[in-house]
C-alpha cells in the first residue's frame, strides 16, 4: 500500500482462542448440564499466555516507543479469546490496554462469538458486532472504527450493512479469483457505500511471514 509516495505495510494480528468441549457421554444426557472443559481451556491459555501474547506485546509496545509512532499494527480480538482472558490470564489484557493507549495500535471489531452470523441475520449480526465493540471498549479502552468479520468473510451488502454502522474501514481477504488482475496492495472501497474503505489482505505476504520467513530453504529467504 502507498501513502504519500512512501510504502506502507500494515501489519494485523487476528487472536482467537475457543472454548473447548468436555467429553460428554450418552449417560449424562439429563444429569450433567455443564458442556466445558475448564481445565483444558485454562491450560492452554495459561501456556499460550506466556509463550506468545504476553512476550509479543512487549515486543510490540516496545518497537512502538522506540520508533516514535512510525511503528503501528491493528488487532482483532475476538469476543471468545476476551472473555477466556478475563477468566485466566487479566494479564494479557493489561498488555492488551496498554497497547491501545500508544494510540498507535489499532483494534477492529468483529462478531462477539467469531460466528457466521452475517451469512444468516442482520439483525442478529449487528447485535453481536454491538456486544463486541461493547468489550473492546470496557476491557482494552478502545473504540473500534475499522472491522474484520469472521475468517474475513465478505460481500457488497455486508460492507453496506458495516458502513450503516458507523465503521470507517473493513479487512478482507484479497482472493486472486475475485481480485484477478487486480493487486490486494491498493485501497478500495465499497461499492454500495463508498464512504467504507476496503483493505485486502496479501495472502502471499502474510503466508511468507507466517510459514515461510524461519525457513532457510525458502527461495527467497
Amino acid at each position: 500500500m502507498s501513502t504519500a509516495g512512501k510504502k506502507v505495510i500494515c501489519l494485523f494480528f487476528q487472536v482467537h482462542q475457543p472454548f473447548r468441549l468436555k467429553r460428554y457421554r450418552f449417560f449424562d444426557l439429563g444429569h450433567d448440564h455443564y458442556y466445558y472443559d475448564d481445565y483444558t481451556n485454562e491450560s492452554i491459555l495459561r501456556k499460550v499466555a506466556e509463550r506468545c501474547y504476553l512476550p509479543a506485546n512487549k515486543l510490540i509496545l516496545d518497537l512502538v516507543n522506540k520508533n516514535k509512532g512510525k511503528f503501528k499494527v491493528a488487532f482483532s480480538l475476538s469476543g471468545i479469546l476476551i472473555d477466556q482472558l478475563r477468566l485466566y490470564a487479566p494479564e494479557v489484557l493489561d498488555s492488551f490496554r496498554k497497547l491501545a493507549e500508544t494510540g498507535n495500535v489499532e483494534f477492529l471489531a468483529e462478531t462477539q462469538a467469531h460466528s457466521l452470523a452475517s451469512l444468516k441475520s442482520r439483525n442478529e449480526f449487528e447485535k453481536q458486532v454491538n456486544n463486541h465493540v461493547q468489550l473492546v471498549r470496557e476491557f482494552i479502552g478502545y473504540d473500534p472504527q475499522s472491522f474484520r468479520n469472521t475468517e474475513m468473510i465478505y460481500s457488497d451488502q455486508l460492507g453496506s450493512w458495516v458502513a450503516d454502522m458507523g465503521f470507517k474501514a473493513l479487512l478482507t481477504e484479497g482472493a486472486k479469483h475475485i481480485l484477478g488482475w487486480k493487486s490486494p496492495n491498493f485501497l478500495y472501497c465499497n461499492t454500495i457505500n463508498p464512504r467504507l474503505k476496503v483493505l485486502l489482505r496479501n495472502f502471499v505476504l502474510s503466508d511468507d511471514i507466517a510459514f515461510r520467513f524461519s525457513n532457510r530453504s525458502w527461495n527467497e529467504w
